[in-house]
């Protein structure tokens, strides 16, 4: 590897924002041959999300005709990616059955790319990491050398995303500091009023602070409340 290379891969290591590491993995790839990086992370599936990161630098307008469209829900690539975390490159026979998609694509200059999906666990953030260029086939040796830079990237930038995700979560439900403590606590199996004497609250306040994360999860009882809060990742 050369300086460059090793001294970016470095730099994109050590940082903790997400939209100045987006930044240095598209130019990174810029350096490799690809126009166009993209890289979006769901809380869900990229069909059925309930937030979302979306970076790329795609041609203007392409984002809302994608999503206008709904081709989230007839995109090969979102479907492959669904289902498993191995790279798929684009080409007519992968987009069959979504020729208009694929004849846009083409339009817009998206032609040669492939794609990559990170997996969070069961119900948590899922990323799609994507690569592509207007002119010349990518080829099973530049796939290859590539591959170990873009999981590389592609996990960086999942890490990143899912913290910005669960941030998003949490202010959307709008949970205080004191009611996710009392969840955490009854995430740990104690009863109301263990958590009461762990946190020096009364039995009352605490179980307060239960109904009034059951009224803001909108769930009917304190360990569905919990399952959520760990589902959207706030405890």
């Amino acid at each position: 590897m050369d300086k460059w290379k090793d001294l970016q891969l470095r730099k994109l290591a050590h940082e903790k924002d997400l939209q100045t590491a987006y930044r240095l993995v598209l130019n990174f790839f810029n350096n490799q041959g690809f126009e166009y990086c993209a890289f979006a992370a769901y809380l869900g599936t990229p069909d059925q999300h309930t937030s979302k990161v979306n970076l790329n630098n795609y041609p203007y307008g392409w984002n809302k005709f994608y999503e206008q469209n709904g081709h989230a829900f007839n995109d090969p690539i979102v479907a492959h990616c669904n289902q498993s975390p191995l790279p798929i490159l684009w080409d007519e026979n992968v987009f069959a059955q979504a020729p208009k998609l694929w004849r846009e694509l083409n339009r817009q200059g998206l032609k040669y790319g492939w794609t990559q999906a990170v997996h969070g666990a069961p119900g948590s953030h899922c990323s799609l990491f994507s690569l592509a260029r207007t002119h010349g086939p990518i080829d099973i040796e530049e796939h290859y050398s590539n591959l170990g830079y873009a999981i590389f990237a592609s996990q960086t930038l999942h890490v990143l995303a899912s913290e910005k995700l669960s941030d998003v979560v949490g202010q959307k439900y709008h949970l205080s500091p004191r009611e996710i403590e009392v969840l955490r606590w009854s995430a740990e199996g104690k009863t109301a009023s263990e958590v009461g004497r762990i946190l020096c609250l009364s039995e009352r306040t605490v179980n307060f602070h239960v109904c009034s994360c059951m009224r803001k999860l909108n769930v009917s009882n304190k360990i569905s409340a919990v399952a959520k809060a760990a589902h959207i990742h706030v405890i």
